[in-house]
């Protein structure tokens, strides 16, 4: 069954409206000083571990009354979610972005190179993506993240070598904890260097800096955010950022 024209358009009318009747009960609250309410919060997949419980911890102690409901999912699950209005804010990298969406900085990011311990590469300081084009490349198969380790590659005239392509980061970092390959992936707070099994993991600076990008928390330029909503992207900015300042 599918809706016809008229029933979508029916259908997006009267999510717009039950969105403004809780943003209207929940700015009544707002007035007072209290923050109350939902909010839709997205996040890419390959960051929900290391961003949310943070997040979703310091919300709960500072404002208790604020109900975040979590989607995760890479950008086109989150993209088109918070064009529709199912989703107040999303956590994603800043690549690929539309114009469409308005944005503010959680925390500076680069591409690291993620080593087994038993890598002889991971005895270096630093690396140069020379010297891994012809090692199998672990790579994490979400978007943007395929397409951006690629681009990284042929703009300095080289090809990977790959191992495999896996579609949780989770899975990424195992392979690599058992000596299967290396990885690009992108630095990131609250990062234990250990796989899921509890292999020891190596991360290194490539030579020169590469992939340097932001997390960023985005929204519809349509939409303004609710109080509550700002809070939790200020909160994750608070956070985030001076977490994530303390990777090497």
């Amino acid at each position: 069954m599918h809706l016809t024209p008229t029933g979508r358009h029916f259908a997006r009318r009267a999510g717009e409206l039950l969105r403004d009747a809780s943003a209207l009960a929940g700015g009544l609250g707002e007035l007072r000083g209290e923050l109350k309410g939902p909010v839709s919060l997205g996040c890419y997949t390959g960051l929900a571990s290391n961003v949310l419980p943070a997040v979703l911890e310091g919300m709960a102690q500072l404002h208790p009354q604020v109900e975040i409901s979590i989607t995760v999912g890479d950008h086109s699950d989150l993209l088109p979610a918070l064009k529709d209005g199912r989703l107040d804010t999303a956590i994603v990298y800043d690549i690929g972005l539309p114009a469409d969406v308005e944005r503010e900085v959680i925390y500076e990011t680069e591409v690291m190179a993620v080593f087994g311990a038993g890598d002889p590469l991971a005895q270096h300081d630093d690396i140069e993506l020379a010297d891994l084009a012809t090692k199998p490349l672990i790579m994490l198969n979400t978007a943007p993240s395929t397409e951006y380790t690629q681009l990284m590659f042929s703009q300095r005239g080289l090809k990977p070598h790959l191992g495999a392509i896996v579609p949780q980061i989770d899975l990424v970092r195992a392979m690599v904890g058992r000596g299967l390959g290396y990885s690009l992936l992108m630095s990131r707070p609250n990062q234990i260097p250990v796989s899921s099994e509890g292999k020891a993991l190596i991360t290194r600076h490539l030579r020169p800096r590469a992939g340097q990008t932001s997390v960023v928390a985005v929204w519809s330029k349509e939409a303004s955010l609710t109080l509550r909503a700002k809070a939790v992207v200020q909160y994750a900015v608070q956070v985030l950022d001076a977490s994530n300042r303390g990777i090497e």
